[in-house]
């Protein structure tokens, strides 16, 4: 497999980390998911219970999922973000906006 590179086309020397990081945050949010998933097959019914608000479950935990895929999103970026700074020798400071 051919190594990645940077957007500078410098070779990418976190990619080990962002692929670890990656494979471990699709498998934490695929586990929710599973969750989501199975409680709709096997106790359909209690997707109907009201948790709150008024809203029930099918909705708070639907939400849940967008709301956390996008944490996972951001949380990746600043970690891989963080970690390519560290490994090409910049600071902190000069990743940062």
């Amino acid at each position: 497999m051919p190594q990645q590179h940077s957007a500078s086309g410098a070779p990418d020397r976190a990619e080990s980390y962002k692929t670890r990081l990656g494979v471990w945050m699709f498998c934490l949010y695929a586990a929710i998911y599973a969750g989501f998933v199975a409680i709709n097959v096997i106790k359909p019914v209690l997707m109907e219970t009201k948790i709150v608000l008024g809203l029930n479950l099918a909705v708070v935990y639907g939400m849940g999922l967008i709301v956390g895929a996008l944490v996972l999103a951001v949380v990746y970026n600043r970690r891989c973000s963080r970690r390519e700074a560290a490994a090409n020798g910049s600071t902190d400071r000069e990743v940062q906006p």
